[in-house]
């Protein structure tokens, strides 16, 4: 299970309505990198028949299947702040983070 905040569907709708392709689903995936292992991923394109579907609050969420182990339980967030804004994940997954909070370790 994956969830979306409000605040994260409201700015994925905002950039969905930029992307030329209206069949592509906001695509969140891990891959190896960032400075603690892996590193999140987020984009919008077409699903392939191995992706996972999810849907939160209206959002269709794709997700490979390598990456599921690595976000089932996620929570992504979006917040604003003096620095500007910016997407939060929130996994259970998560041994460690690296101080951006962009890249973590599992076990």
């Amino acid at each position: 299970m994956i969830t979306i905040s409000p605040t994260a569907i409201k700015e994925i709708s905002r950039l969905k309505s930029k992307v030329a392709n209206p069949e592509a689903l906001f695509r969140l995936q891990v891959q190896p990198g960032g400075c603690s292992g892996w590193i999140y991923q987020l984009n919008f394109d077409k699903p392939t028949p191995s992706d996972r579907l999810y849907e939160s609050n209206g959002i269709s969420i794709v997700v490979d299947s390598e990456s599921v182990k690595h976000l089932n339980g996620l929570t992504l967030d979006y917040s604003e702040d003096l620095m500007g804004g910016a997407f939060r994940f929130h996994n259970p997954n998560a041994l460690t983070f690296c101080g951006c909070g962009n890249s973590f370790t599992t076990a």
